[in-house]
């Protein structure tokens, strides 16, 4: 790939109840990319799961930028894309007045919760035999079920809140069970989303079944966990066989929890400390426990590790997110801002990272000896 940009498909948008999120988070890293060093594909995906190409050469209007074009290919308004999972080529196949190949060397997805940060885009870029930025498919799909997340974290000797998942509405609203086994200041999550989407905490019976029937709105699995008393601290986690952690942050939210709104709307939902306050002991505690989740759901490549740090100074595992937001306000980007590595060189660094993991994979010998 010398002599040329790196060709980089920024993957986004998407069916998830997070989609808006992926649309800041993308005009964030599209603006990032050094246009110098990489060539820019837009590939947008709609409500519906239409992809749709908005790059630079493709249906930008003079003068736009790559941050301005990302609407316009989420709404499946451009040109029809697809990837073809041929690694002979590398090709996006674009519909129009006649099949169109662009070549892509690299998916940088910045898809927020289920059929991308699930593990789904992952596998379909292996597939594709195409460097994927962020974790790889086992280490995405673990992180997005809290379930699946928390029981390996706990089996792994990581500190989690005492929790119970659900697949049926019926078994979930049994509150005088799930009172005795986890008391009555609870939350209740979808199992399978981020971003405080579908979450509520929960105080009485009323509010617990009003809990559950929301978060079952959003996925057919949910989480009901203790309130667990602490400090809101996050980690950011980069590297492949050998991770390393950010300088730890701190959310100090106004409402009773780090709500959707309080993230994505009211600049005035939460405090955002980045360094947070911290002894040199615990934020060692802090950065140690992030890497321990990370080794235990087998994540590479960028997580945020999210966790609460009790009076007594021992931090409590929350939640891995493998595909972090990148908004104004987002954590993972600021952390490692504050760890001394600026966005332009943290988009970087994912994306060698990215082409370091592929070039181990395609190493490896994939055919039994003759």
């Amino acid at each position: 790939m010398s002599g040329r940009r790196l060709r980089v498909a920024l993957v986004y948008g998407g069916r998830s109840a997070e989609r808006d999120v992926s649309l800041m988070s993308a005009r964030t890293v599209a603006a990032a990319l050094d246009p110098e060093k990489y060539e820019l594909l837009l590939v947008g995906i709609d409500e519906g799961g239409r992809w749709s190409l908005g790059g630079p050469e493709e249906d930008r209007l003079p003068g736009t930028t790559a941050a301005a074009s990302v609407a316009e290919a989420s709404s499946g308004t451009g040109p029809r894309v697809e990837l073809l999972p041929d690694g002979s080529d590398r090709a996006l196949a674009v519909r129009g007045a006649g099949a169109v190949l662009r070549g892509a060397d690299l998916v940088f997805p910045v898809l927020h919760g289920p059929c991308g940060e699930d593990g789904s885009i992952q596998g379909l870029a292996r597939m594709a035999d195409l460097p994927c930025v962020g974790s790889d498919i086992l280490g995405s799909a673990l992180s997005m079920d809290k379930d699946a997340a928390k029981r390996m974290m706990r089996d792994a000797g990581i500190p989690v809140a005492p929790f119970r998942a659900f697949r049926s509405a019926e078994l979930a609203r049994a509150w005088a069970e799930v009172e005795l086994s986890l008391g009555r200041d609870l939350f209740v999550k979808p199992a399978n989303l981020g971003s405080s989407v579908g979450v509520s905490r929960a105080r009485s019976r009323a509010e617990y079944e009003t809990a559950v029937e929301l978060a079952f709105r959003y996925d057919t699995k949910v989480l009901v966990e203790r309130r667990v008393v602490g400090r809101e601290i996050e980690v950011a986690v980069l590297g492949n066989g050998k991770l390393r952690a950010s300088t730890p942050g701190e959310v100090k939210p106004r409402g009773e929890f780090y709500s959707y709104e309080a993230k994505y709307i009211d600049e005035e939902g939460a405090a955002i400390f980045a360094p947070a306050s911290l002894g040199y002991l615990e934020a060692e505690a802090c950065r140690k426990l992030a890497l321990d989740a990370c080794e235990a759901l087998c994540v590479s490549g960028m997580a945020r590790v999210d966790m609460f740090l009790g009076p007594e100074g021992r931090p409590v595992a929350n939640e891995v997110n493998t595909i972090p937001g990148f908004t104004s306000r987002s954590m993972f980007p600021l952390l490692w801002e504050a760890s001394g590595l600026p966005l332009r060189e943290l988009v970087d660094e994912l994306i060698r990272l990215a082409l370091e993991a592929h070039a181990e994979r395609s190493r490896l010998i994939s055919r039994p000896p003759a």
